[in-house]
């Protein structure tokens, strides 16, 4: 079981790279987005939907990059109480605080993907030039808002398999292995 828990747990963090590679091609395509705008404004040529497409890809940058950054250790974290506290009670601290960021990613998720479903239902579509139906745009976000999901079951569930070594896990010292 040890080595199909290791196989798994190297393709998860494949994964996060992955979408981390995606974040951060969703930055240089907002970075280009936002150059687009200014030079178009400065040539007086207007480019519709430019601002809205800019805001799409920053939105889904930040979802994309979650997983990653999750596992990276890359999120702010409070450690004031955690660094007072050691063995059986950290351990159980740890399990605890990723049980929750587990079900409140789980529930942003779920209710991203909804929201999506519902906005394709409707057929709503952006108020800017663009006239996009918003299920596009909501539906990457969806996706990065359910990798993020992943990432956080995947952290809770090797908690429980590493037992208190997973207090010494790439999320606990910043991802370095």
């Amino acid at each position: 079981m040890t080595d199909l828990f290791m196989g798994l747990a190297r393709g998860l963090d494949r994964f996060y790279l992955a979408c981390g590679v995606v974040a951060a091609l969703m930055l240089v395509t907002l970075t280009g987005l936002i150059l687009a705008s200014i030079v178009s404004r400065l040539l007086g040529v207007y480019l519709g939907g430019v601002n809205e497409f800019a805001g799409y890809a920053m939105a889904a940058g930040s979802f994309f990059g979650m997983p990653y950054a999750f596992r990276a250790g890359a999120h702010i974290r409070v450690s004031l109480l955690i660094s007072n506290l050691s063995g059986a009670v950290r351990w159980g601290f740890e399990l605890w605080a990723r049980g929750i960021i587990a079900l409140a990613a789980g529930y942003l998720a779920f209710y991203f993907v909804r929201l999506s479903y519902i906005s394709h239902d409707f057929g709503d579509i952006s108020q800017g030039a663009d006239a996009m139906p918003l299920w596009i745009p909501q539906a990457v976000m969806a996706a990065g808002a359910v990798c993020f999901a992943i990432s956080t079951v995947d952290s809770f569930i090797r908690a429980i398999v590493e037992g208190q070594d997973c207090l010494t896990a790439p999320e606990a010292d910043g991802g370095r292995e």
